[in-house]
């Protein structure tokens, strides 16, 4: 059971706004009194205004619940709170005694021989069992508790890593306005992370408008490309041209790494396309780093002179 759009708390409890906690209390025992099911066997009106006059009473008997609905208003309450939101935390056993009884005992003649509730409490409750899927069952007071208070929304943003911060870790600031204050998050980037994974930072996020844990702030990485390093995994790409001399003769050349400049060996007769490894140069992970594989392409000469011609004719008379 949910109230009609544009139903009041405060009218259907027929109190002031400014009404206080006792004054509230007084006015829902009596509309509960007037409308409960043993005073009004089979009358599905009554039924119905026995759940509106619970339900008020749920959110206007909490402080937290009552805030946000003077807040909010009626329509905009019920946009942001659902029904199992509106009695969760509600105690069916505290508003049972407002009808001056005690759990399984008598209701201070209301609940005695002659009283408008014979039967003591487990006749009274039963009706609040059904409507609202609450209660406790008989002779086992204490099986069955209300959920814990929902927790806070998180807050969902995207953080930007240069591609050497993403592969070394890092720690950065992150900067959010938050309930219309400027917060700053210490966030420690681990070494190794991906384009796209996610960091959570607990109970950063949105308060629980019930009392419950707040959310998360979840931080989406998105990593900057490089002008010369690309990714495969664990291992860091690079391209490097050689010249066709050095492909066929071998010789030293020097290639840049994350970790700065290293001089590496080419071998005699590399190939086009041939990859060249430096072990643990790529990026950290729980087994240890990857490699940095360079990628060899042969540039081939267009403009020779005419002693490089002669000696290419020379070569190829020779076989090569």
């Amino acid at each position: 059971m949910f109230l009609a759009k544009m139903a009041d708390y405060y009218k259907i409890l027929d109190v002031d706004r400014k009404a206080s906690e006792s004054e509230i209390k007084k006015a829902f025992r009596k509309k509960a009194m007037d409308y409960h099911p043993d005073r009004n066997k089979d009358d599905k009106k009554a039924e119905a205004k026995f759940k509106e006059v619970n339900e008020a009473y749920a959110v206007l008997s909490d402080k937290d619940k009552k805030k946000k609905y003077d807040q909010f208003g009626a329509d905009g309450f019920r946009e942001r709170y659902s029904r199992d939101d509106i009695f969760r935390g509600f105690d069916m056993e505290d508003m049972l005694r407002n009808f001056g009884g005690q759990p399984g005992g008598g209701m201070g003649g209301m609940g005695g021989p002659g009283g408008p509730f014979q039967g003591g409490f487990d006749q009274f409750a039963d009706p609040f069992r059904e409507m609202f899927g609450g209660g406790r069952p008989q002779g086992h007071p204490r099986e069955q508790r209300p959920p814990p208070p929902s927790k806070g929304k998180n807050i969902e943003q995207e953080m930007l890593l240069d591609f050497e911060e993403a592969v070394k870790g890092t720690e950065k600031v992150l900067n959010l306005r938050r309930n219309g204050k400027l917060e700053s998050n210490a966030v420690k980037i681990p070494p190794g992370i991906e384009d796209g994974k996610k960091l959570r930072l607990a109970g950063k996020g949105y308060p629980s408008p019930f009392g419950g844990k707040p959310g998360d702030i979840m931080l989406k990485i998105k990593v900057r490309n490089h002008p010369i390093f690309k990714r495969e995994g664990q291992n860091v790409i690079l391209d490097r041209e050689i010249s066709f001399t050095d492909a066929i003769l071998g010789g030293t050349i020097e290639v840049p790494t994350l970790e700065g400049n290293k001089s590496v060996k080419v071998p005699a007769g590399s190939q086009n396309n041939s990859k060249l490894r430096l072990k643990g140069l790529g990026v950290p992970g729980k087994n240890g780093a990857g490699d940095q594989l360079i990628n060899l392409t042969i540039k081939i000469p267009q403009n020779l002179t005419d002693e490089q011609l002669d000696l290419v004719q020379r070569l190829k008379v020779m076989g090569l």
